[in-house]
């Protein structure tokens, strides 16, 4: 039995993505998190925890991006024309973002402010993009063949703009966990006393879109709710509840590690779910990865390139993290 190449290359993807998500959020999440820090001193120590690895961050997402249009070009294609608007924004956003976050660090004092509030704006601009272009993918496309058949705007709905600000609280909160691992002192207290909240918020925006999805979708509800799937797909609201309060309680023991890699794990189970619902459709609500894909030539040729670059990615971003671990004080970081 031969290698189903589609399968292979939406594993690739979803991990991709899921990478970017890990990685690009608490990055994001520092630029959500600044407004509540006012003193000029901590808000650098904030930034100077990514300054070295924030650009390696966004690879997965150029990886995403690429794999989707080697493997999937009908897919490419239609998301590209489906949300076009939301993803020229997110990348406007964070060419925005890189630029405050290089141009803060040589600016005079007076000047710093701006540069903050581009960074601040960036980081939030793309992180709501992000969210909306989720919530508009659950939401589905209409399309005819190989053409999109819907608006411009189909994309802006009251559920999508719900995911954009979900999507803010979770990159809040991977933000918040990654300080208290990160920073000492008072800054740290702060992201204590902010984390706490956040994770409440974030559990809240899980469950609301839980409800709203399968009322709105009745495949969702089908795939979730008969039998055998109920059983198969319980533990996942389980250890949504039991990470929650694990996290919770770490915040409160004043663990320094463990509130980040529980809220990882919570982002991931959230992203679990996400896959539950549209297996195995690559484009909702009737798209499948296999009407999608690309002719196996091109796909088994691209995997190899694909197979040889995703280790060094992962070596690389390994080895910087590696280089750059411990806590980041004032006066200290990036130059």
């Amino acid at each position: 039995m031969g290698i189903d190449l589609p399968v292979v290359w939406a594993t690739i993807i979803a991990f991709g993505l899921m990478m970017y998500v890990v990685m690009d959020g608490f990055d994001l999440g520092i630029g959500i998190l600044l407004p509540f820090i006012r003193d000029p001193g901590e808000r650098d120590v904030m930034i100077n925890t990514v300054a070295p690895v924030w650009d390696g961050n966004e690879t997965w997402l150029v990886l995403g991006g690429a794999g989707l249009l080697a493997a999937f070009p009908i897919a490419y294609s239609l998301l590209l024309s489906a949300l076009y608007i939301p993803l020229m924004l997110m990348l406007a956003a964070l060419i925005w973002r890189g630029t405050a976050f290089e141009f803060r660090f040589k600016a005079e004092p007076r000047h710093k402010p701006f540069w903050d509030k581009a960074f601040i704006w960036g980081s939030c601009t793309a992180t709501v993009c992000q969210g909306i272009a989720l919530g508009a993918f659950l939401n589905g496309f209409q399309v005819s063949g190989p053409s999109y058949e819907g608006g411009a705007f189909d994309w802006l709905t009251p559920f999508s703009l719900f995911t954009g600000l979900g999507l803010l609280v979770a990159y809040a909160l991977l933000g918040s966990t990654w300080l208290i691992m990160k920073t000492e002192g008072k800054l740290q207290e702060r992201m204590f006393a902010l984390a706490r909240p956040i994770t409440l918020a974030l559990l809240a925006c899980i469950g609301v879109v839980s409800v709203w999805t399968p009322l709105t979708h009745p495949e969702v509800t089908m795939r979730w709710f008969q039998m055998p799937n109920l059983v198969f797909f319980s533990p996942v609201p389980v250890l949504v509840l039991v990470s929650t309060w694990s996290l919770l309680r770490a915040l409160q023991r004043r663990r320094e590690i463990a509130p980040f890699m529980l809220a990882l794990f919570l982002i991931f189970l959230g992203y679990s779910g996400l896959a539950i619902s549209i297996w195995p459709n690559i484009l909702p609500p009737a798209v499948s990865i296999w009407a999608a894909a690309a002719p196996p030539e091109s796909m088994g040729f691209t995997l190899v390139g694909a197979l040889l670059i995703i280790p060094m990615i992962l070596a690389y971003t390994s080895w910087s993290y590696f280089v750059f671990r411990g806590k980041v004080k004032l006066g200290e970081g990036y130059h």
